[in-house]
C-alpha cells in the first residue's frame, strides 16, 4: 500500500479496547464516558480487520487502547495473530501497555511470538505515578516488568515528559532503564481530546530543551536505529542503553510516516493529528468476502494526509482533534 506521497505503508496500530484501569491525566478524563459494548468489534472481526492488512502489505502489528490487557479474552486474538508471524508474512506482533497486566499475561505474550513491548512508566515515585494515572499503582506495574523481564521480552519504557511533574526524574529514568536494560524513550505531549481540568499548555515540554539538558550529563550518541515507529534515537554512551524522542509538535515525523490506526470500532485514522477517517466496520460487515473491505483501504489509503496539524501555544491551547489518544490507539 502505498499513499499519495509515495510512503509505504506497512504498521498498523489497533486499538483493542477504548477502556483503560489507568485515567492518565495527559490522555483521559477522570470521568470517562466509554463507548457502548454493541460498538466494538468482536475479537474475531478484530482479527479479520488485522489479516486483511497483512494481506495488503503490513509487516507489523501493535496493539493498544485503552489498554489491551484489559481486553476480555485478548489473548484469544493474539494467538489468532500470531499465524501470521509463524507463516512469515508478518515481521512483527508487539504491544503498548501499561503494564498493569503484565504479570498475568508476559509470559504468554512471549510465546506466542511477541519479542518486545512498550510499557508506559512517568515516574519512579510511587505517590506521583498514582497523581499522574489517577488509579494506578507503581508497585504492580514493576511486578508487570519484572515478569516481563523474566519472560524474555524485550522493554522499552515510554515517558510522556510534563513540564513541572517529572521533568526533575529524566536523569533518574535514564539511569533506572541502564540497569534494567530497558530501552527509554521521551515523547511530547500531544493535544488530543478533552481532558478537564489539564491545561495543555502548561503540560507541555519541548524534547528539543530535554535533550540540550540532558547532554550536559549524559554523552548522547547519535546511532543509526529505528523500530518502524516515530522515535528517534541516540545511545548513552554511560549506561549502553538507546533513548529515544517522539517529538510530534517540535519536530514532526510525518515525512516518514509508515503507519495508519485502527479503532476498536473499526473506523481508521489515516493521521494522528487529522480527523478524516474511514468506516471499515460497514464493508466488513456488508459480506463475508473481503472484497469490499479491501477496496475501503485501498480507499482510505489513497486519502493519506501529508502530516498532522498539531499546535501547542498561547493561542492554542486546547485539543488538535475531540478524540482521546485511548479512543485513536497510542
Amino acid at each position: 500500500m502505498i499513499d499519495p506521497f509515495g510512503r509505504t505503508i506497512s504498521y498498523l496500530r489497533v486499538s483493542v479496547t477504548d477502556r483503560c484501569d489507568f485515567r492518565c491525566v495527559y490522555c483521559m478524563a477522570e470521568d470517562m464516558t466509554f463507548l457502548p459494548k454493541a460498538e466494538i468489534l468482536t475479537l474475531e472481526e478484530l482479527d479479520r480487520l488485522c489479516s486483511a492488512f497483512v494481506r495488503l502489505g503490513v509487516r507489523k502489528l501493535r496493539l493498544t487502547g485503552g489498554e489491551p490487557l484489559v481486553r476480555k479474552n485478548i489473548m484469544h486474538l493474539v494467538r489468532s495473530l500470531s499465524r501470521h508471524l509463524e507463516s512469515g508474512v508478518l515481521d512483527e506482533l508487539t504491544l503498548t501497555t501499561n503494564g498493569s497486566q503484565l504479570g498475568k499475561y508476559a509470559h504468554e505474550l512471549k510465546r506466542l511470538g511477541a519479542r518486545r513491548i512498550n510499557v508506559s512508566v512517568d515516574t519512579l515515585d510511587a505517590k506521583k505515578f498514582t497523581a499522574i494515572t489517577r488509579w494506578g499503582k507503581l508497585d504492580k506495574v514493576q511486578e508487570g516488568l519484572a515478569a516481563a523481564k523474566d519472560a524474555g521480552l524485550a522493554i522499552k519504557i515510554n515517558t510522556v515528559a510534563l513540564k513541572g511533574v517529572n521533568d526533575d526524574e529524566f536523569d533518574d529514568l535514564i539511569a533506572w532503564c541502564g540497569r534494567e536494560g530497558f530501552d527509554l524513550t521521551f515523547i511530547e505531549v500531544m493535544p488530543m481530546g478533552d481532558i478537564g481540568g489539564e491545561a495543555r499548555l502548561d503540560q507541555y515540554l519541548p524534547l528539543s530543551l530535554v535533550r540540550a539538558q540532558l547532554a550536559q550529563r549524559w554523552t548522547l550518541d547519535e546511532i543509526d536505529y529505528r523500530t518502524g515507529g516515530p522515535a528517534r534515537y541516540v545511545r548513552v554512551r554511560e549506561t549502553g542503553g538507546r533513548l529515544g524522542f517522539i517529538t510530534p509538535l517540535t519536530h514532526n515525523f510525518c515525512e516518514s510516516c509508515n503507519r495508519v490506526r485502527l479503532t476498536c470500532t473499526g473506523t481508521l485514522y489515516m493521521c494522528l493529528g487529522q480527523d478524516d477517517a474511514a468506516d471499515l466496520r460497514a464493508p466488513l460487515r456488508a459480506s463475508a468476502s473481503d472484497a469490499l473491505l479491501e477496496g475501503a483501504i485501498h480507499e482510505a489509503i489513497a486519502r493519506k494526509p501529508k502530516g498532522h496539524d498539531f499546535i501547542i501555544d498561547r493561542r492554542h491551547t486546547g485539543p488538535a482533534v475531540a478524540r482521546h489518544m485511548s479512543v485513536t490507539g497510542g
